[in-house]
């Protein structure tokens, strides 16, 4: 076996040599060192090797992986330093610098979440978090939506190969929280992405930020939640911005509500605008939940809670006076000027 130790790593060497980008490198480390590879396949034929020479042999075989394993990181850093140098190929460093278009500031959407969180965290929430990449269990099942529900049909949600999909709202992060859940209380927040199929223009695109709330433990009542969105929203927008709710239908609440805050725009009339949507969470939720987790922590009988759900780009076109969303993910510099704090 030793000889044979020597000529694969004269093979392996060779090969790393010849490899012209990443994507023959990764060949070369899966033929030699993957989990059909022939030094993987050396290393399962120790067993066979006569006691006296197991220690001489497994210490070559240990020499030919480090060898390899050295030379793929090697190789790696030189494809890296070549794609590097022709990255800056024809570009005179020696030329005066040209002034750019000035400094920039936080993105006006950093700007509100991190408002939002700070207001929410001061209440008692907690960061939550979960994946973009998600079952139709977490982001519709377990949410008690239908099977016929618009929101499920290729025309709204987009759709992996293999059955998952792009969130369609950070709800998922809700249900990823009370499945994994010790104890009661429940309190979180989770701000994040979410996916539509949105035709672009002036007011939708097909990525939005979210930030929702869940909080989930027993005698949560409406009182609760109407205190908790109010208080929010006048730290916002200000102390004296007038909220109301308004009686409206999710799968997921009930009752469910549409909030609407009461603002002035420059040279124009206050009026209400829609804002966000929150209930209190739907028992076929909590009995979801625990068909999932196999005991009853979420109790339809005992438990209570809400949820709220809002678009932080909303808010921050409301709050600015923002009147293209496109503007938003554009990174015009000139843009994010206007928001210096």
């Amino acid at each position: 076996m030793l000889s044979e130790l020597d000529s694969l790593k004269t093979a392996a060497l060779a090969a790393l040599d010849a490899a012209q980008d990443e994507t023959a490198l990764e060949a070369v480390r899966v033929n030699f060192l993957g989990k059909k590879g022939s030094v993987t396949a050396l290393s399962q034929g120790m067993k066979d090797v006569p006691v006296e020479q197991k220690k001489e042999v497994g210490a070559k075989l240990n020499e030919v992986r480090t060898a390899i394993t050295e030379g793929i990181d090697t190789k790696k850093l030189a494809l890296q330093a070549a794609q590097d140098a022709k990255a800056v190929e024809g570009i005179d460093i020696t030329l005066p610098g040209r002034p750019g278009a000035g400094v920039g500031a936080l993105h006006p959407l950093t700007q509100i979440r991190d408002l939002a969180i700070r207001t929410l965290r001061r209440m008692g929430f907690a960061l939550a978090e979960g994946p973009e990449i998600e079952t139709e269990w977490h982001c519709f099942d377990a949410l008690n939506t239908p099977a016929d529900h618009p929101a499920r049909n290729e025309k709204d949600t987009f759709y992996l190969p293999d059955g998952r999909l792009l969130r369609t709202h950070t709800s998922s992060v809700q249900v990823r929280t009370m499945e994994a859940a010790k104890a009661l209380p429940i309190r979180i927040i989770a701000p994040g992405a979410a996916y539509r199929r949105d035709e672009i223009d002036a007011t939708h695109l097909s990525v939005f930020n979210q930030l929702e709330g869940l909080y989930v433990n027993q005698d949560v009542s409406l009182g609760d939640l109407k205190g908790t969105l109010e208080y929010f929203f006048r730290e916002i927008f200000g102390v004296g911005t007038a909220v109301r709710f308004r009686p409206h239908f999710f799968p997921f609440t009930e009752p469910s509500f549409e909030i609407d805050v009461k603002l002035e725009a420059k040279g124009k009339d206050a009026r209400w605008i829609e804002i966000a949507g929150c209930g209190m969470v739907d028992p076929a939720v909590f009995a979801e939940i625990n068909k999932a987790r196999g005991d009853n922590l979420f109790d339809p009988e005992t438990t209570t809670g809400f949820a709220f759900g809002l678009g932080l780009d909303r808010l921050a076109m409301i709050m600015h006076g923002i009147t293209d969303i496109r503007h938003l993910i554009e990174n015009d510099v000139r843009f994010l000027q206007q928001f210096a704090v």
